[in-house]
Parts: structure tokens; sequence; C-alpha cells
């Protein structure tokens, strides 16, 4: 009896262990590296300082790294044969500026805590930070996240929003990785600083449709800013700003625009063309504060997405590598 008594007490001590391994935590590295966040902060300082790129492009790293995989720093891995998450179509315009602001806070942060804190954490945290930088909310991040051991381009594909999605395409993608109609609007928001090259909407422009090669949801005053910014054969490279009015701000702007039909994607307008979302946009239009609580309660979930915890996955010593 008195073994049997023992081995319940190991039991549910082993268990009570796993759980909290298993949970990402405000105060993770209390203990283990108290410093990382403003070491993380200063390093995304410096980086925007450097070129405002930095925001749009943390931004949407992250978004793409926990579409794929979840929240695993998997999109970072370089790959000699090209065949890495971060080589796959749909991530081939991911700006540079994104990565080398986590391999360098990465860097900062190896220097005080070796071989403690993810890479998958450190972007999650220069998220937070540019956001706030840009004029955005202030939150707190939960840590505790490891490094996925997976990075392929194949399974990219079907994962990412495509800019020509209807409202029951986005609805079904977020709900794959447990975010809402409000969640998906709301993170929608952070097109309020970020930009795009021509090709990803060209399509608005002048090949809509047989009747009428101009989408007729977009403005035609704005429509013609477009046109000038972007004719027809373009460089691909050329990139242009998605909120016309405050472009390097974070803010509701992008919702006021959607209003205006002055949204750059069909998957930006469709929520404000679609009764469905429309009273959400104009809630978040004309309620800054209301967005504002939406995105940090969407960017937290989103940080949940897929996550690895305790004794899955790996602390990688270096953000582009697997552990060998």
């Amino acid at each position: 009896m008195a073994v049997r008594t023992w081995l319940m007490i190991l039991f549910l001590v082993f268990m009570m262990m796993q759980k909290g391994k298993g949970q990402l935590s405000e105060t993770f590295y209390r203990t283990s590296c108290p410093k990382v966040e403003s070491i993380v902060r200063k390093v995304v300082t410096e980086k925007i300082n450097q070129t405002f790129v930095t925001i749009p492009a943390t931004l949407r790293l992250f978004f793409h790294d926990c579409f794929v995989e979840g929240c695993d720093a998997s999109v970072l891995i370089s790959s000699p044969n090209g065949d890495a998450e971060k080589d796959a179509p749909d991530n081939l315009s991911l700006a540079g500026d994104g990565f080398d602001t986590v391999i360098k806070a990465k860097t900062e942060v190896e220097k005080s805590c070796p071989r403690v804190v993810s890479c998958a954490d450190i972007l999650t945290i220069a998220t937070r930070d540019i956001i706030e930088l840009a004029g955005g909310p202030s939150f707190k991040v939960e840590l505790g996240r490891r490094d996925g051991l997976i990075s392929k381009a194949s399974r990219v594909t079907g994962n990412l929003p495509d800019p020509n999605f209807n409202l029951t395409q986005l609805n079904t993608m977020f709900a794959k990785n447990n975010l809402t109609q409000t969640d998906m609007i709301a993170l929608s928001g952070a097109h309020t600083v970020g930009f795009s090259h021509c090709s990803r909407f060209a399509n608005r422009l002048y090949s809509f449709s047989p009747s009428s090669p101009v989408d007729p949801d977009l403005d035609p005053t704005y429509a013609q800013q477009l046109m000038q910014a972007c004719p027809q054969n373009v460089d691909p490279r050329i990139a242009i700003n998605m909120d016309p009015a405050t472009p390097q701000t974070f803010d509701n702007m992008y919702f006021q625009n959607l209003v205006t039909k002055k949204g750059l994607f069909t998957s930006d307008e469709v929520l404000f063309t679609n009764k469905a979302s429309q009273a959400t946009v104009i809630d978040f239009a004309n309620n800054p504060g209301d967005f504002s609580g939406a995105f940090v309660t969407a960017i937290r979930k989103l940080g949940r997405v897929g996550v690895k915890t305790g004794n899955a996955g790996q602390i990688r010593v270096d953000c582009t590598a697997f552990n060998s």
C-alpha cells in the first residue's frame, strides 16, 4: 500500500511539473534572464532609428512565423538548399530588416544569458516593442516558447492569407489558429504601418473584371494615385505604403481608410463591404481605444499559436540554424 501511495504522489508531482512547463508566463525569465526585455528593447530602438522598415518587417515576420508551424521561429531558419520556410514564395517578400532585428537582439541576449532565451520569444518581445514604439498600445508579453525543429518551404502553402481572400476565407484561416473574426479584423489593423509590392494588388487597378478594369470598391482618386505609383510592368521591387494617410504611425487610420474605400487589398476592403464585419470596422474607425484593446487581445492570442514549451523544441544558439 505504501509503495502505491508513493507512486501516486510521484505521479501527481510529475503531472504538476509538466503542467508548469507547458505554460507561457509573463515572468518566465524573471530569474534566468531578468533583463531580456530591456536588452531587446534597446536593440529594437536602435534598429528603428536606422530604418522605419524595421517596424512593418518585424510585425509581418511574427505573423508569418506564427501561422506556419506556430510561433516557434521556424521562419528564421536558413537552408543551404533554399527549401526552408523563409524560401517559400509567400515569404520571399519578408523584408530583411525583420530578420536582422531578431538576430541582433539574440546576439545581445546571448551575452547576458547564453542558451536561455529562445529566438521565438525574442521575436515576440521585439514585435511588442515595435508596436509601442510606432505609437501603438503597450502590453505585456507571455514568454516561455521554445524554437521549432521543422522549417520547410513546402509547409507554407495554404497557411497564409491571400490579398484576394473574401471574408469567409479569412475567417476560416484565422479560426484554424483559434482566432475569431474580431481578432482577424483587429490584426488586419497592423496594415496601418505596412507596405506592399505592386503585384499584390495590381489586379484591382488593371484587370478587376471585363466590365470594370478598376475595382469599383476602390476610391477613384486613390486608384489614380496607386496607378501613378504602380504603373503596369513596374519594377517588381517597388513597394508602397498600405496606409496613405499616416503610414509611420500605429493607429486606427487603417479602418478610417476602409470606410472611405482606401483599403489596398481586396482582403482589406472586404472587411468594410461585407455586412458581417462592417460594424466592427466602423467601431474601430470611430473608437481608437476599442481597436487598441481588441488588437492587444488578438496579438496575445496569436502569440500562443502552436507554441512549443517544456521539453519540446530547443533553445537555438543561432536563430538561423538548428543546434548541431
